[in-house]
């Protein structure tokens, strides 16, 4: 009897643990990729309609005084939700594997975003999207893990797209700055749907836009704050902080850089999981 009472109050204190865990000590999944999605068409002229995406983000992402864009949850009606599902079942209906690499990248960030969108506004109204736990497993947290849809036969979550098709297959930091999260301290959702034309500038802008806010770098009192994003993906910045201050000077402003210029390592990480409302 005392053995199971003290594998309960174990599991209740993991429970606790987890529960109050800073977001800054969370652990993010790796890059593993996922192979069969590395097939692509160079030679095609395939093109994605994102157009009735476009529409949604044009009508319900808008800045707020800081420059941050939020999403206005409260005020999307039946029509625009009906929408918005039947863009996302559009995509399901998509062989991504017969696109060009442009197009798959802008293909997969919009999916992204999407199911995001839509996962929210299916549980709305929370507080942050990690209240949301649909996620497979008993310490599940946030709806990451969730199989929300079916690509060529095969049921896709939102940690796939990232973490085993976008990150392994472009290895490219700045998608960091495109995929969004729902939440404040996550980098703007954009008010425009990438597209094959757009995307690699499109990241670029993300990447300065975040990196020159100081939800991405802040400099106080000579100390250096920056997204926890730097923390759970250092390994798409170099690996090290030296990797991550490389990836801000390289962005930086001439505020920020004025400002990094005697900088030698990072001080702290921080992120608002609040709702991006």
């Amino acid at each position: 009897m005392t053995a199971m009472l003290n594998r309960l109050f174990l599991a209740i204190a993991v429970l606790a643990a987890i529960g109050s865990a800073s977001p800054s000590v969370m652990a993010a999944p790796k890059a593993e990729l996922w192979p069969r999605w590395q097939a692509f068409d160079a030679a095609s002229t395939k093109i994605v309609d994102h157009s009735v995406f476009d529409g949604f983000l044009l009508k319900y992402v808008t800045p707020v005084q800081g420059g941050h864009n939020r999403v206005a949850y409260k005020d999307v009606g039946d029509a625009d939700r009906g929408a918005l599902a039947a863009y996302i079942s559009s995509l399901s209906r998509v062989s991504v594997t017969t696109l060009r690499r442009d197009e798959q990248m802008a293909f997969w960030i919009n999916l992204y975003n999407a199911l995001t969108l839509k996962t929210v506004l299916d549980h709305y109204p929370v507080k942050s999207i990690r209240d949301i736990d649909i996620s497979p497993g008993f310490f599940a947290d946030g709806p990451w893990g969730k199989k929300l849809i079916e690509i060529d036969g095969e049921l896709i979550s939102l940690d796939d797209i990232e973490h085993r098709i976008l990150r392994p297959i472009w290895k490219d930091p700045r998608l960091h700055f495109a995929v969004n999260c729902a939440s404040v301290g996550c980098p703007d959702l954009r008010p425009v749907a990438y597209t094959a034309a757009n995307v690699d500038a499109a990241l670029t802008g993300a990447a300065k836009a975040y990196v020159n806010d100081r939800r991405g770098a802040e400099v106080k009192d000579g100390k250096l704050t920056v997204s926890s994003i730097y923390d759970w993906f250092r390994s798409d910045f170099g690996g090290n902080e030296a990797g991550v201050l490389k990836h801000l000077r390289r962005y930086a402003g001439p505020a920020l850089s004025a400002q990094l210029a005697n900088i030698g390592g990072i001080a702290g990480y921080a992120y608002d999981w609040r709702l991006n409302e």
